[in-house]
């Protein structure tokens, strides 16, 4: 048992991950020629259009080397992107080393730093791999330099084209050979890490796991350290692409186990399983309970989808246990609910899954951060832009901070340093990982990059620029609630919180892009912007005009002017009373209000 080897993969997102993890299933043979297809390990649609890895997978590989010692090979793949940190960091505490990929055309990027800290605080050995040799652009010896200097690793990479299958086998040498084998400890009662989970119709969760100590085996009551329910063990087995039942897993392995679990909530990533007749005194440390930290209004086109919605809701939660949602009620918008997501693209990720995988048209409003504000006293968080408490009331305004890593080239520092400090960045270190390439560090306001901070940051250094973040303590913040009143009404799917210096210019975007979208009506329409009740913007949608004197052939002035007096009237009965169509473009507008 002491040739298992677990590890993962990590890289930036597109520099050839996915494809690497193909080809080392080819290599190893744990698929065939004839079921291979790109990207294996990406089951979902979605994570094949954009390139990226939504939900993690482990597999097994069962290697022999030409010496004819036989390994088992355990690959966790990590998620793709910054918004799954969290589990990121929990796979790569279930491996003992990992596999670096830094694209040879690319050079170190922000996540490529970002997750080879997130291996070093984890203890791992890492392998270097520059991938992508194969291309014309391909600079080899700046990306080893970038590596060395801004990553501080100092081994010898292994220069290898995934697409192509260069150095295939000389990676998979290199994990038998650098990387530590899995410590074997049976003695012990169970202690098991989980990574993972995910939703089958018929068995319930199935709980991906790294097993520490001692051995798990069907029938064994076992119980989750973090929520204290207990289950009994229905199967346990390991992943080689399917599902592969096994008698037992034992420590250093890597494998499933089907207890029964109807409700993923009772399975948090980063818990320890162990035994209920025998726990373990060790639990498995750096687990914490995920919190959402980007909130957005999800409400169907249609008022008759609401039910469609909530089911749709209830079936997407079960395979992602993130997803937090409640039902909300807007002014303008209906029914629908608040779901608290992990970041930007997780949003994007649900909303597209919603309108796919269940038919449905939504209408999303603009995403915002959690607030924790301070009134009479008693502190109250606010997930909501129209729940602001009102300004008189509050005594401080504490709102969520990152630490922003920025690597760009040096000919576009100017436009990076100009468009960090718009956002409200704090600029807190800036070094030259060589001559061509700048690495910058900021503490920015999370509401300042979960809207258009990544397209404005590609589209000023050309797409060359790489973005990561982690979260830090928050920070006071001087924060105004800016309402939108149309036709007098406050519409409060329009309510936004923005920094005071940012209100104005925000009202009159707002106000003048509603102006453009609203069609006219046959009354006018005021569209007002409010801080604090005091109206900071203004413009007015002209009414549309019925020629009431078309009838009039000649004929004294005095019956043209009785004609258009009752117009006017009718008109301002008509402003009273009218009811103002808003089209679902105009929520848009909001989203865009920072471009």
């Amino acid at each position: 048992m002491s040739n298992i080897r677990n590890f993962c993969i990590i890289a930036h997102i597109d520099h050839g991950k996915s494809t690497l993890a193909d080809r080392l299933l080819e290599y190893t043979g744990t698929i065939s020629k004839r079921e291979m297809k790109d990207q294996i390990l990406d089951g979902m649609e979605l994570e094949r259009e954009r390139g990226i890895t939504i939900k993690a997978k482990a597999v097994r590989m069962n290697y022999t080397s030409k010496s004819g010692q036989t390994y088992v090979l355990n690959l966790i793949d990590t998620p793709g992107h910054v918004d799954f940190t969290y589990e990121v960091s929990r796979a790569l505490a279930a491996c003992e080393g990992a596999i670096l990929v830094i694209d040879a055309t690319q050079g170190v990027e922000a996540q490529t730093l970002a997750n080879t800290m997130l291996a070093k605080n984890a203890n791992l050995k890492i392998v270097p791999v520059i991938n992508k040799i194969d291309l014309p652009t391909a600079d080899v010896d700046s990306a080893y330099e970038q590596m060395k200097e801004g990553l501080d690793v100092n081994a010898e990479p292994i220069l290898a084209s995934a697409k192509e299958g260069i150095g295939i086998s000389e990676i998979v040498d290199s994990i038998i050979a650098n990387i530590p084998p899995a410590k074997i400890i049976n003695d012990e009662p169970l202690s098991a890490l989980i990574f993972d989970s995910f939703y089958e119709s018929y068995r319930g969760v199935i709980v991906i796991i790294r097993v520490f100590d001692g051995k798990i085996r069907k029938g064994m009551k076992v119980r989750f350290m973090a929520s204290g329910a207990e289950h009994e063990v229905l199967e346990v087995g390991y992943m080689k692409i399917k599902m592969i039942e096994a008698s037992e897993l034992s420590s250093g392995e890597v494998g499933y186990v089907v207890a029964g679990i109807k409700d993923i909530r009772d399975i948090k990533i980063g818990d320890t399983i162990t035994e209920s007749s025998n726990p373990t005194k060790h639990p498995h440390e750096g687990y914490k309970e995920i919190n959402p930290f980007v909130f957005a209004g999800l409400y169907p086109n249609s008022t008759s989808e609401y039910d469609s919605l909530k089911i749709a809701l209830e079936k997407l939660k079960l395979s992602d246990a993130s997803l937090v949602y409640f039902p909300e009620t807007s002014v303008a918008l209906g029914f629908g609910f608040r779901c608290g997501f992990l970041g930007s693209l997780h949003l994007e990720i649900i909303k597209e899954r919603l309108e796919r995988e269940f038919d449905l048209s939504l209408l999303v409003t603009a995403p915002n951060v959690v607030y924790k504000v301070k009134t009479k006293g008693k502190y109250v968080t606010i997930d909501n832009p129209s729940k602001f408490p009102n300004n008189a009331d509050i005594e401080e305004i504490w709102e969520p901070y990152v630490e922003a890593t920025i690597i760009c080239p040096v000919e576009y520092l100017g436009d990076m340093l100009d468009l960090c400090q718009k956002r409200r960045g704090k600029q807190t270190s800036m070094k030259y990982m060589n001559v061509k390439i700048a690495l910058l560090k900021y503490h920015m306001p999370l509401a300042e990059i979960i809207v258009g901070f990544y397209d404005a940051l590609k589209s000023a250094s050309k797409g060359y620029a790489s973005f990561d973040y982690e979260h830090i303590e928050p920070q006071l913040g001087d924060l105004v609630k800016l309402e939108i009143m149309i036709n007098s009404e406050v519409v409060d799917a329009f309510t936004v919180i923005t920094h005071r210096d940012k209100a104005q210019t925000s009202a009159h975007y707002l106000t003048e892009k509603l102006k453009g979208i609203i069609p006219r009506h046959m009354f006018e329409i005021p569209i007002q912007a409010k801080v604090n009740n005091k109206i900071i913007a203004r413009e007015t949608i002209s009414a549309m005009r019925k020629d009431v004197l078309a009838k009039c052939y000649g004929g004294d002035i005095t019956r043209k002017r009785k004609l258009l007096e009752k117009q006017k009237e009718g008109k301002r009965k008509m402003r009273q009373f009218g009811r103002v169509e808003i089209p679902s473009e105009a929520f848009v507008a909001v989203l865009k209000i920072d471009e």
